[in-house]
């Protein structure tokens, strides 16, 4: 990550959005589809010259009102206002998040084990801020271990998609699903996570570019809910929807929940896991 996230995000944002959305002629002679600087100032009520200090990182120091201008003349989701914030304190120096200083949590709650076990025969997984597997149900075995997801000590989703070679045949859409990974990792940890930083140091080795690109890109909201398409040995390829539990403890686990996205997946899932079989109904992905 750079040491001017916010920055690079206000660009980001600002490129992404065009004025046509936000009810501004496009006009003559415009090199890029999406804002210029002066209309973003303009919209949001701040100086083309202190939107250029905020965006090149020579003020650091953005009050909660212009942020909240700015996110709404870029018309930022909550997910993505959440994110503005956090990276205002990191850029600011501000961000103090104890959670984040300490190793990322790996102690499993017995009402979290519990919680899973109720999840059955869904496939579900609880990981770390890190995406360390901590625990999954059975369905979630089934579905992962012949692909190479719980292989090793310390199974972690963010390795086994940059580094196993497995990783490419499981997931036809690789490229969205790393954008996704990196994305999470960098919503959910702060700018000084050593741990953090170790895990990017050896995927920088391990995976190269395909990494290091996406961990130089500006920081996006991360993604919590959606549809993977899987390839399984045994189930053929799959349409998984998935969301996302957070838990409130400030550990920043969260239990990833997938459930059959059409009805051909719901038939393979059941009968890969065998455990009960029509539970799972496939949902609209």
């Amino acid at each position: 990550m750079s040491d001017n996230e916010l920055g690079a995000f206000l660009r980001s944002r600002r490129d992404a959005i065009t004025p046509a959305e936000v009810g501004l002629p496009a006009g003559p002679r415009r090199r890029a589809p999406g804002l210029r600087r002066a209309e973003l100032a303009l919209l949001a009520g701040v100086s083309v010259d202190y939107l250029t200090r905020l965006e090149q990182g020579r003020d650091r120091h953005p009050s909660a009102q212009v942020l909240a201008a700015l996110a709404q003349a870029l018309r930022l989701s909550a997910t993505e206002r959440v994110l503005l914030r956090n990276l205002a304190k990191t850029t600011s120096g501000d961000f103090y998040c104890p959670a984040v200083e300490s190793p990322p949590a790996s102690a499993v709650r017995p009402t979290v084990r519990a919680l899973l076990n109720r999840l059955e025969p869904a496939p579900a997984v609880l990981v770390n801020r890190l995406c360390d597997v901590l625990a999954w149900t059975t369905g979630y075995e089934l579905l992962a271990e012949p692909l190479g997801l719980l292989a090793g000590d310390a199974p972690n989703l963010v390795r086994y998609h940059f580094t196993d070679p497995r990783a490419r045949a499981t997931y036809p859409d690789w490229h969205a699903v790393a954008d996704a990974l990196v994305a999470n990792l960098k919503l959910d940890s702060g700018p000084d996570d050593e741990h953090l930083a170790a895990l990017a140091d050896e995927l920088t080795v391990l995976a190269g570019a395909a990494f290091t690109a996406r961990w130089a890109a500006p920081s996006t909201a991360g993604v919590r809910a959606g549809v993977e398409r899987m390839v399984h040995p045994e189930a053929g390829e799959l349409r998984l929807a998935f969301e996302t539990l957070d838990l409130s403890d400030g550990n920043h686990q969260r239990i990833l929940v997938y459930l059959p996205g059409d009805e051909p997946t719901s038939g393979a899932l059941d009968r890969l896991t065998g455990l009960r079989p029509g539970s799972l109904h496939a949902v609209a992905g």
